[in-house]
């Protein structure tokens, strides 16, 4: 985080302002936007959920754990994670 002087950027009126509630102390002051989670932007995220609820559905329906790794390129224990994992 890179210091910056508040008399240096900010308006003279919005300065005054701020010093009737905080002067001579530093003051932290967030980003607008809030962090997006993983995968949120790229779209990844989307793709592992669907990915992984198609797993489950098509183990429900009777495929084996061996014929789920083949046609995912996974291994058997990663879809048996899928599989046992807990709801969200």
């Amino acid at each position: 985080m890179k210091y910056k002087n508040a008399a240096e950027i900010l308006p003279s009126e919005l300065l005054r302002e701020i010093q009737g509630y905080i002067e001579g102390e530093l003051l932290y002051i967030p980003r607008s936007e809030a962090k997006q989670g993983w995968g949120a932007v790229s779209g990844s995220q989307k793709f592992y959920l669907e990915r992984n609820r198609r797993i489950r559905e098509l183990y429900g329906s009777g495929m084996t754990l061996e014929e789920l790794a083949g046609e995912f390129g996974l291994s058997g224990s990663t879809i048996k994670k899928i599989i046992y994992q807990k709801k969200q």
